[in-house]
């Protein structure tokens, strides 16, 4: 009665974002020829992410409509936040980062650029009903833009429903690892 399709969307050598088109692709691929190629009937289809795959689900939540959307502690969410630290030496580098500092020089100079590819830019037009489960105690990094990030999806006029569960004690897995992150999964799927 159910299949689980994984996208396996490039992250080297790619800008943070940039791959969102061949997540696209897939999509669009299920909703218009999967049923005819693969000889199935597909009756409901759900987008679900973690980490980075929250962030690629939450944006084709903008793009396209489906029965829902799960994503868990999606991110980045703040990349001018999290890149300008990289840059004073208070965390350490990473490839997201320094690709986009190639591209488009320190966030100091271009900050539009880095928000541009936040997810904090992907937070009205949810065209679908969306699930965000996060842990709070996630990284430093995570939690500091997600009191805003939460705000700004609650203020979208022309979202779908938004749903939000907090994990207390919860960390960057909690949809896996807690009793409350798995129920609230089930539930949202049994709701639509």
């Amino acid at each position: 009665d159910m299949m689980l399709i994984s996208v396996a969307y490039p992250q080297e050598n790619v800008l943070l974002g940039d791959s969102i088109l061949q997540a696209e692709a897939a999509l669009l691929w299920l909703k218009n020829t999967a049923n005819q190629e693969l000889g199935i009937t597909i009756g409901k289809i759900f987008l679900a992410g973690h980490s980075q795959g929250g962030y690629m689900v939450t944006r084709l939540n903008t793009l396209h409509q489906t029965n829902g959307v799960i994503a868990n502690a999606p991110g980045p969410l703040n990349l001018v936040y999290r890149c300008q630290l990289e840059e004073n030496g208070q965390v350490q580098q990473s490839a997201v980062c320094t690709r986009l500092k190639n591209v488009y020089g320190l966030t100091s100079e271009n900050s539009d650029a880095y928000f541009e590819r936040s997810l904090l830019n992907f937070t009205n037009g949810f065209k679908s009903d969306i699930l965000f489960v996060q842990g709070l105690n996630d990284s430093p990094i995570q939690m500091y833009s997600w009191p805003i990030f939460k705000q700004e999806v609650f203020n979208c006029t022309d979202c779908q429903s938004r749903q939000f569960v907090e994990i207390l004690g919860g960390e960057h897995g909690s949809l896996f690892d807690s009793v409350q992150g798995k129920s609230a999964f089930n539930s949202f799927i049994g709701s639509h």
